[in-house]
């Protein structure tokens, strides 16, 4: 008969969601969360992009980086051109693009970012047509804002988030400040532990 090695040890101790984001939070003082912000636009420029410039500000505000902002036509090949550029660069985290999320024939950014993404955080659309539909109603079942995560396939970090919202100032207010900036540091830190 084998002699008994003890009692077990039983870890009962789990780390809330709370826990995660104070170590995200103190990740964020040690290594900055670095954006890209892409507005996707036909008629837009850098002086009057404003859901662009709401989510640099937001993202300022919040203690990220911005790496990179640009504007581009709603063109599959263009908004996938500049995606693609910002997956290939390891300093960026996550790429947060405003505009072309509607169900007008030109808006085409979801096809090209669910096209981009390994994993979809369903959540994110689930959650951003749920405030916006205290906002605006049953017109908030146009958006089909997503997000997701395109992986690299390396252990060691390096995954990129994606961010696809509505290009209006109301609805980058609401994914800025009640969804992304609180939670995008946790994100980046869950994938780089």
């Amino acid at each position: 008969m084998a002699a008994s090695a003890g009692p077990r040890k039983v870890y009962t101790h789990r780390m809330s969601s709370g826990d995660h984001e104070r170590q995200a939070g103190r990740m964020l003082a040690d290594r900055p969360v670095f954006v890209a912000i892409l507005t996707v636009s036909d008629t837009r420029t850098m002086q009057d992009d404003i859901g662009g410039g709401l989510v640099e500000q937001f993202s300022r505000d919040a203690g990220f980086r911005v790496a990179d902002r640009e504007i581009v036509r709603d063109e599959p090949p263009l908004i996938r051109e500049r995606m693609c550029r910002w997956l290939g660069d390891p300093c960026v985290d996550a790429i947060l693009s405003t505009g072309g999320t509607g169900i007008a024939r030109r808006d085409t950014t979801i096809e090209v970012v669910r096209g981009l993404m390994t994993v979809e955080l369903e959540g994110f659309g689930e959650l951003f047509r749920m405030l916006s539909w205290q906002e605006v109603g049953a017109a908030a079942m146009l958006s089909r804002a997503v997000a997701g995560l395109t992986c690299h396939g390396d252990d060691a970090g390096g995954d990129t988030f994606l961010f696809a919202m509505p290009g209006s100032a109301n609805a980058v207010q609401t994914a800025m400040k009640q969804l992304i900036v609180p939670q995008l540091p946790h994100l980046v830190w869950e994938r780089s532990r």
